[in-house]
């Protein structure tokens, strides 16, 4: 899979309302295309006009210039979410630390944060999400972060997510999240059906979610 650099134009998505389920105000995204080659992402879909999601992962070189100076302008302070379109923290992130950096600018500015990950890289971070949340002293959380696990089985994990931590190691980092004192829960997103919509991988993600801390569950076909 090659990695090449881009200059973004803009970086941040402001939504005229908040989402129903953590309040985000703004989304980024600060790669193109995504190193885990889960086989239900909807990412690759034509209507998001990724040539080669699968193939290429597009760095945003200017990402945390472009923030910084976005953050500035907005009068409306709200929580930035990453994740949607891609993994923050997929492995060529271990490298590059551009979703690290990103959390600083966020720190720094005083904006809360909901990650959307499927991996426990998420742990370097610790320090950065700690000083968030102290900075967002008005705002509970002011970092949340949320894990995707779709099923308990490691072995079926592999076969789905091919590239992806395993829900093992996915577990742990919630737990340690937790311990941090960091809002952490579950993606139970997607269910696949006839693959994962059975009662008992249901029942095992949500039993183990909930014993390592998790503070929500958030399913969806």
């Amino acid at each position: 899979m090659t990695v090449r650099t881009i200059e973004a134009k803009t970086l941040l998505a402001g939504h005229k309302t908040p989402d129903s389920w953590f309040g985000i105000k703004y989304t980024l995204n600060l790669y193109r295309g995504c190193q885990h080659h889960c086989i239900y992402c909807d990412s690759r879909s034509e209507c998001y006009g990724i040539a080669d999601f699968d193939g290429e992962v597009l760095v945003k070189a200017n990402a945390v210039e472009l923030l910084d100076r976005e953050l500035r302008s907005k009068r409306v302070k709200g929580y930035v979410s990453t994740g949607a379109m891609n993994d923050p923290y997929m492995p060529v992130e271990r490298r590059l630390g551009l979703t690290r950096r990103v959390l600083g600018v966020l720190a720094a500015r005083r904006f809360p944060v909901h990650v959307m990950t499927k991996s426990d890289l998420v742990l370097r971070d610790l320090d950065l999400l700690g000083e968030i949340e102290a900075a967002c002293g008005g705002v509970t959380p002011g970092a949340v972060v949320s894990i995707t696990i779709t099923c308990a089985d490691d072995a079926l994990a592999r076969q789905l997510e091919p590239a992806a931590p395993p829900p093992s190691a996915r577990f742990a980092a919630i737990a340690e999240l937790a311990a941090h004192g960091i809002c952490a829960g579950v993606l139970l997103m997607p269910v696949l059906p006839f693959i994962e919509d059975d009662p008992e991988n249901i029942r095992q993600v949500v039993t183990r979610a909930h014993a390592a801390g998790a503070r929500h569950v958030i399913p969806s076909w």
